[in-house]
């Protein structure tokens, strides 16, 4: 073998084993290279699967959200018809059938498609065509479905927000009357109400019918309460407002539904324009005997403190105000926005703005007093001997039941003397708050208050 051949093959066996080593080790470097891929697709795979997971819920939560709407959509609908045409008449009826059975079309074809849909029960072979011609087919139907679901609807609120509220029907004699006045041209202060109320209760229904003519003198004001009867429970109460006169006797103030002849008030029905709003002026023998005695209510009378004597004018004012409001033009009732409770808070606040502050009980009428509290509109210490009192301690004095048991409201009922002989018997036990002298003293006192209530 020459020398030449000899280099040639040593030279040619050392490239093949390097060829070889760098083959074996781009082997290597290509499995960990493959390692990584895997395990990044995995994590790509779960981080995929979180999200889709995701997806999949806030599917089926806005699915869930969109059904409810359409549920309770048509359950507003239906109550209103109920409200307004009575349980018994063909249009309720009717109305159920159609919107009922729209609803429950619209529902299937969107949720439940197999009910109607046959083809989703062929044979597994099906063509994709065929499937995405019937995808099709379905999305046309929920969406003519739910067109004319929600112009039945729309229909349907547009009838509600076209009933207007009427000044002439068969009332209920409490509510038979509309309190207006006069003011004197020669002083302002003197203003004459007509059709106060002061009926003679004997029970809950009978009554002998008074509708009396007063004046009183706006310059006279010495303060307000604020009386809550309770007749469902401790959230649920109705509010009326007193107004102190010097040297006279109070007069009452009532936001109340009209109620026509038969006709029984239910919360659920006030959301309905099934009731009109009335504004009754009344003597407190009258309005709050009523309650306390006739109906056999829980009624509890509560001085409102730190007032300047301009405050107290001008919520008796706004009360004028609403009674030309009403006098003009009817308004209804309702049970959330417009009622006993919150209609005073609203005037309250345009006569003292901040000092009333939004509050959720200003909603829930029975905790009204609390509010008040809190707010520090009741005084703390009253009796001022240094013991603040508690809000049960509030309830306990100002409970009107057990001071008004055997009242004679029969003696001289239209006697000035006995309305004012009831008006001092319910406050008995109940110190009652001069008003203040500024606008500073007040705020300073009423802050104070709360946070000794606090």
């Amino acid at each position: 073998m020459s020398l030449r051949s000899f280099f040639s093959r040593l030279f040619s066996s050392h490239s093949n084993d390097r060829q070889s080593n760098h083959g074996s080790h781009s082997r290597v470097r290509e499995n960990q290279n493959h390692g990584k891929e895997n395990q990044s697709l995995s994590r790509e795979n779960k981080v995929f699967g979180h999200r889709r997971g995701l997806s999949i819920w806030r599917h089926y939560i806005v699915q869930f959200f969109i059904a409810l709407a359409l549920i309770l959509s048509a359950i507003w609908l239906l109550l209103a018809v109920w409200y307004q045409f009575g349980i018994a008449s063909a249009i309720t009826w009717l109305t159920t059938v159609v919107v009922v059975g729209l609803l429950a079309t619209l529902l299937a074809a969107r949720y439940w498609p197999q009910i109607f849909d046959k083809t989703l029960f062929t044979k597994k072979n099906a063509t994709s065509y065929h499937n995405a011609d019937n995808h099709s087919y379905k999305s046309t139907r929920v969406k003519w479905l739910t067109g004319i679901y929600a112009a039945t609807w729309l229909a349907g609120v547009g009838w509600f927000l076209s009933i207007e509220p009427k000044q002439d029907r068969g009332w209920m004699a409490e509510v038979s009357q509309r309190v207006d006045y006069k003011r004197d041209a020669a002083n302002p202060d003197l203003i004459t109400l007509t059709n106060v109320r002061n009926f003679d209760w004997r029970t809950d229904t009978e009554a002998t019918e008074h509708w009396e003519t007063r004046t009183v003198d706006l310059s006279k004001l010495s303060g307000v309460d604020v009386t809550n009867s309770y007749w469902m429970g401790p959230l649920i109460a109705h509010t009326l407002v007193s107004f102190r006169f010097e040297n006279d006797r109070p007069l009452a103030f009532s936001f109340e539904i009209r109620k026509e002849k038969g006709e029984s008030f239910s919360a659920l029905a006030g959301f309905f324009r099934r009731y009109e709003l009335s504004l009754i002026a009344a003597e407190e023998r009258d309005i709050i005997y009523t309650r306390s005695n006739a109906r056999g209510e829980q009624v509890y009378l509560f001085p409102v403190s730190h007032l300047q004597q301009h405050e107290v004018r001008s919520l008796f004012e706004a009360y004028l105000t609403a009674a030309d409001d009403l006098n003009a033009a009817p308004d209804w009732y309702n049970t959330l926005l417009s009622n006993c409770t919150n209609i005073i808070f609203y005037m309250a606040r345009i006569v003292s703005g901040d000092r009333l502050p939004w509050d959720y009980r200003i909603w829930v009428s029975g905790w009204l007093p609390n509010y008040l509290y809190d707010v520090g509109m009741l005084d703390a210490a009253p009796e001022n001997d240094n013991q603040p009192w508690s809000m049960d301690t509030w309830y306990e004095r100002t409970h009107i039941n057990p001071k008004t048991i055997g009242f004679d409201n029969q003696s001289g009922a239209t006697s000035d003397d006995n309305g004012r002989a009831f008006s001092q018997q319910i406050r008995q036990g109940i110190p009652i708050p001069p008003l203040a002298d500024s606008q500073a003293s007040a705020e300073a006192n009423a802050q104070s208050t709360a946070q000794i209530s606090q």
